[in-house]
């Protein structure tokens, strides 16, 4: 088995922004601790502060998957969904990893 990562672009509705991305925290506080879940990332586009990206890292499918279908996630999903316009999810196996140097750009 190997670890997956999420892609979940999602926009959100006008003047929703901050609402979004405080009920983003909240989600993910929550979602971290699951078995499972290794990382979260929200970032937004850098021209258009209404688009986000949610990236999770994830130690499997099965994992992700179980958490996909449980009415855990459709009840922390609920703070979130009244304030996006739309959303979208991909999901990739995570091949290889290289990390930046030490020092370098920090």
């Amino acid at each position: 088995m190997s670890r997956v990562r999420t892609v979940l672009t999602m926009r959100t509705r006008q003047g929703c922004e901050a609402q979004f991305e405080a009920a983003w925290l909240t989600v993910a506080e929550e979602i971290r601790s699951l078995d499972g879940c290794l990382h979260q990332d929200l970032v937004r586009d850098a021209d258009d502060p209404r688009s986000y990206l949610v990236i999770s890292d994830w130690a499997d499918r099965e994992r992700l998957d179980a958490f996909g279908r449980s009415a855990h996630r459709d009840r922390l999903l609920t703070l979130i969904r009244e304030l996006r316009e739309s959303a979208q999810r991909h999901t990739y196996q995570v091949l290889h990893s290289v990390a930046g140097e030490p020092g370098e750009g920090r």
